[in-house]
């Protein structure tokens, strides 16, 4: 879960080379920094132009009031070396008291604020798109209802939303509810998520989560088409009109995920895939202590 500067500018460094042009981030990873460094030797080179780069970062908890809003993004756009982002999401729908001004990812301590005001928030989204601080704006781990709140008072539609979608939690009520109304939906984790275990470890919450890629029936479906079980389950979401992001610091993995596009997955494949939802949802960010009283906790099921 964890890197050093020195891997993740790596990392960047093998994704750019092998032609990602889609960098996510978020304040709250605290990584803002390193690709901003990244970005401009490389802008600086002449190896790309700034409208190469799709770049997306989100606004964090701790900023879930209008004029956070404005703050954060300023934040992001210093630390990343940019006159824009090409995305601004809102990372949650419950928001942190802001603590001196920051938060550190994972950190407990951070109070609930209750009072979350999503229109007031989305009002301060749709102004950093009329200044030009961001070219569009969206949500992300918002539920239909919320979603539905924003859209019935927005003057600027949220044009994504991204939510954590894999083999075993394939969120089918949601995606087609985007799909209805225009918001392109991108899958975090989408080959699950093994360095989470670490990550809830460290805050003593001991967990052991699913290895989707240890699938056998994901792995069949690998051997059959000779791919690895990562490809596959990248191109089940592919196929699906679903943009994934994976996470990854390997080079080669880097590589192999990018190589989904001489092959096809046969219908067959496709519905014994999709026989694989499970309802698993590795992220429910009850690292948060009380996270699950806030009005806006966005997964009912799990309260």
């Amino acid at each position: 879960m964890f890197v050093t500067d020195k891997e993740l500018e790596t990392a960047i460094e093998t994704a750019l080379e092998a032609g990602y042009r889609h960098i996510g981030t978020a304040h709250v990873y605290e990584n803002e920094e390193v690709i901003g460094n990244v970005l401009k030797r490389w802008i600086g080179a002449g190896k790309i132009k700034r409208e190469d780069i799709f770049l997306v970062t989100k606004l964090p908890p701790v900023g879930m009031r209008p004029d956070g809003v404005r703050q954060y993004l300023r934040k992001s756009l210093d630390l990343l070396q940019v006159d824009y982002v090409d995305l601004y999401l809102v990372h949650v729908p419950f928001g942190f008291k802001d603590v001196e001004g920051d938060m550190i990812l994972g950190d407990k301590t951070f109070d609930v604020d209750f009072s979350t005001d999503h229109q007031a928030i989305w009002k301060a989204m749709e102004e950093q798109v009329d200044k030009g601080l961001t070219k569009s704006i969206g949500l992300s781990n918002f539920n239909i209802t919320q979603i539905q709140k924003i859209l019935d008072n927005a003057r600027i539609r949220p044009t994504s939303l991204q939510i954590e979608l894999h083999e075993y939690h394939q969120q089918k009520a949601l995606v087609e509810f985007c799909k209805k109304n225009n918001i392109v939906v991108t899958a975090y984790s989408p080959l699950g998520n093994p360095g989470l275990t670490t990550f809830f470890n460290k805050f003593g919450k001991k967990v052991e989560l699913p290895n989707i890629l240890k699938d056998p029936i994901v792995n069949q479906v690998a051997q059959k088409h000779n791919k690895s079980p990562a490809q596959i389950l990248l191109k089940h979401i592919d196929q699906k009109g679903i943009y994934a992001i994976p996470k990854s610091t390997n080079p080669q993995r880097l590589r192999e995920n990018m190589d989904l596009f001489d092959f096809k997955l046969e219908d067959t494949d496709v519905k014994t895939l999709n026989g694989l939802e499970k309802g698993v949802r590795l992220l429910d960010f009850t690292i948060f202590d009380g996270i699950k009283d806030h009005p806006e906790y966005p997964f009912p099921e799990l309260r």
